[in-house]
C-alpha cells in the first residue's frame, strides 16, 4: 500500500503499513511521509490472493457525533462512487473509481448497505486499535452469499480519540474476524481538531513541510472533505487488497498500494506541497477534481493504473 518519490512523500496524507494487530493496514499522516525515500518505479503486483468485486456493500457505522449534513457529504460520495454521472463532460467519483475494474476480476460497484448511528459513544471517547473491527462489524448483516461481498466502514466524529490517530494514522483498511467469518473494515477519523495538518492536507497548512496555502474544501469542511480523502484511499485498498494478499508493491508489513502509492498527487504537475493542476469554483473558490451526485464536488487523490502503471489523475 506505499511508496513513492519524495516529491510525493512530502506532500502526502496517507500511506498504509501493517500493524500486529488482525491484518490492519493504516493511513499514514503528513509527517510519516519526511523519511520514506523510495524511488523506484510504482508497480503494485498481485499476490494472488481473493478480491472484494462485482457488487461490494458499504455497511457504516457512525460513531459519535455527526451532523445529518456530515452523514449527507460522505454517503453522498460513497454513491457517487457507483452511480454513472448524468453528465459526461465533467471528471466523476464514478470514472475515478472506474479504474478499479482494471484490476484483477473486473468492474466493482459500490452501495451503502446498513447504516448505525453510535452518537453516545458506547465504547467511550479513547477507542483501542482492538475496538475498531468490533465496532465496524456492529452492523454486519447475517452472513449470506449476497452480503459476505462488503466492507464494514467505521467512521470516528472529531471528539473521539483513537490509539495512533494523527501520530501515525489517519486511516485504517485491513480484515478480521467475526462469528467465524471474515470481513473487511476500514476506519477513518475525523482530524478537524485533532490534527488537521497532518490528516486533512491540502485543506489545512501542513504542520511539516512546504508551506504552500491550503486550499478551499469543495464541501465547505475541512475534517470532512478531509476524511473523505482518506476514506477514498482505504476504500481501493480494500477492494484490491482487502486481506493482505491482493495487489501491493514492497514488504506485506509496509505496501504501497492503489491510492497510497500515489499520496499528495491530485491532478498533473504536483510536486512537494503542490496538488497539481485542479479545478476551482468559480462562485465558492474551492478547489476539486470530480462531480458527483446532487452537485457535490470532491478532491481525489490519484489512483494507480495497472493497464499503463502510472499514477493516473482525473484532470
Amino acid at each position: 500500500m506505499l511508496i513513492l518519490r519524495l516529491a510525493i512523500f512530502v506532500a502526502s496524507l496517507v500511506v498504509v503499513v501493517q500493524s500486529h494487530v488482525p491484518n490492519i493496514w493504516e493511513a499514514k499522516p503528513f509527517h510519516h511521509m519526511l523519511s520514506l525515500v523510495q524511488p523506484d518505479p510504482v508497480v503494485l503486483n498481485y499476490h494472488r490472493g481473493p478480491l472484494l468485486k462485482g457488487n461490494v456493500t458499504v455497511h457504516i457505522n457512525w460513531y459519535g457525533n455527526f451532523t445529518p449534513i456530515h452523514r449527507s457529504i460522505i454517503v453522498d460520495f460513497i454513491q457517487s462512487l457507483g452511480s454513472i454521472p448524468h453528465s459526461r463532460h465533467h471528471p466523476s467519483p464514478f470514472s475515478w473509481w472506474r479504474i478499479t475494474a482494471r484490476y484483477r476480476g473486473g468492474p466493482r460497484t459500490l452501495t451503502v448497505g446498513n447504516q448505525t448511528l453510535d452518537n453516545t459513544y458506547s465504547l467511550g471517547k479513547s477507542l483501542k486499535t482492538s475496538h475498531l473491527l468490533a465496532l465496524a462489524s456492529k452492523n454486519s448483516p447475517p452472513t449470506t452469499r449476497s452480503n459476505a461481498n462488503a466492507i464494514h466502514v467505521l467512521l470516528t466524529s472529531a471528539d473521539v480519540a483513537v490509539d495512533g490517530f494523527c501520530m501515525s494514522r489517519c486511516g485504517t483498511h485491513g480484515s478480521g474476524r467475526v462469528a467465524k467469518r471474515r470481513i473487511a473494515f476500514a476506519w477513518v477519523g475525523n482530524p478537524v481538531t485533532q490534527c488537521p495538518g497532518e490528516c486533512a492536507w491540502p485543506f489545512h497548512q501542513p504542520v511539516y513541510g512546504p508551506q504552500t496555502p491550503p486550499l478551499v474544501p469543495p464541501n465547505g469542511d475541512v475534517g470532512v472533505d478531509g476524511m473523505l480523502i482518506s476514506l477514498a484511499t482505504v476504500l481501493a485498498g480494500a477492494v484490491t487488497n482487502p486481506f493482505g494478499n491482493g495487489y501491493y508493491q514492497g514488504s506485506v508489513t509496509a505496501p504501497l498500494e492503489a491510492v497510497s502509492a500515489c499520496a499528495g498527487i491530485f491532478g498533473k504537475g504536483a510536486y512537494p506541497g503542490y496538488t497539481g493542476n485542479v479545478l476551482v469554483d468559480n462562485v465558492t473558490g474551492a478547489s476539486y477534481n470530480a462531480l458527483g451526485l446532487h452537485g457535490r464536488k470532491f478532491l481525489l487523490p490519484a489512483m494507480w493504473d495497472p493497464v499503463t502503471s502510472t499514477c493516473k489523475t482525473l484532470v
